[in-house]
């Protein structure tokens, strides 16, 4: 049985004197699954991204990338091996869009040749005109174009593991709404292993095959979106009652009210029953 592509072993993780940010953490990623990691600000989301990717290392546990301890990696191999999408995007300004897609596979040593077809073919995934936008500068984009640039820089050398923090959270709703379904369509083809983290419960069920939630370094569950969405756990229904609701039409409303006239509106008027 082939290892997962990401597991915590009870992992633990604290900045002294505080108390552990995460605290004997375990969760296994199964190779070419999309986990959505929630929680409130200072749960721990990004600190269990740069956990994967040794950014930070685990003062006690483990964290296992592809079956090695992060601590066995040499840490510019395991990054190469892990594409890092930010909710700032960090384009570079200087370069143009094209250059910013090319810089991982540049270090590399890719041939220019193979390097000017990989940019072109990532760009077309996520739908940007390979000959409009690859001479563009990052200041010349909109917001939604700019984490598409972000998202084909992370899969620039095809790394089989992508994290994700809070990658649509700077985005007005309709742009964020737009870029899930792109998500989704981007995901059915290249199948990364995803772990993505934000605040947002729907979207983390928008984009997760599983939702996890986080809360004061503990993961309260872990499952199928419509098993988090039924949960009765405080700490879960706390992140679902935050969800806004969408507000009944005002006709409904009157109707409500006025149910008199409501009906004489849909039957034949007083008096008129010859």
């Amino acid at each position: 049985m082939p290892d997962p592509a990401i597991e915590f072993r009870e992992v633990t993780f604290a900045r002294p004197p505080a108390l552990p940010v995460l605290d004997r953490f375990r969760l296994t990623v199964e190779a070419g699954e999309v986990v959505a990691m929630v929680g409130r600000s200072g749960a721990g989301k990004t600190t269990l991204l740069k956990l994967v990717n040794r950014l930070l290392l685990p003062q006690a546990g483990a964290v296992l990338v592809q079956g090695r301890d992060t601590r066995d990696w040499e840490p510019i191999q395991l990054r190469r091996r892990i594409g890092y999408v930010l909710q700032e995007v960090g384009l570079f300004p200087h370069m143009t869009v094209g250059g910013n897609v090319s810089v991982v596979p540049r270090l590399e040593r890719w041939p220019p040749e193979r390097v000017d077809r990989r940019v072109s073919e990532l760009l077309e995934l996520v739908g940007l005109n390979a000959q409009q936008f690859g001479p563009r500068w990052p200041d010349e984009l909109s917001g939604g174009q700019r984490q598409r640039v972000g998202v084909a820089r992370a899969l620039a050398v095809d790394p089989p593991v992508l994290l994700m923090d809070e990658p649509f959270g700077a985005l007005d709703p309709l742009t964020r709404a737009e870029l899930h379904a792109e998500f989704r369509r981007i995901q059915s083809r290249v199948r990364k292993t995803v772990i993505i983290v934000t605040h947002d419960m729907g979207e983390a069920f928008a984009l997760g095959d599983r939702v996890g939630v986080l809360d004061e370094g503990h993961l309260v569950t872990c499952d199928l979106p419509h098993r988090v969405a039924a949960s009765n756990d405080i700490r879960v229904r706390r992140l679902l009652d935050a969800l806004p609701s969408v507000p009944r039409a005002h006709t409904d409303a009157a109707a409500a009210e006025h149910p008199s006239e409501s009906g004489r509106t849909a039957s034949a008027p007083p008096g008129d029953g010859r």
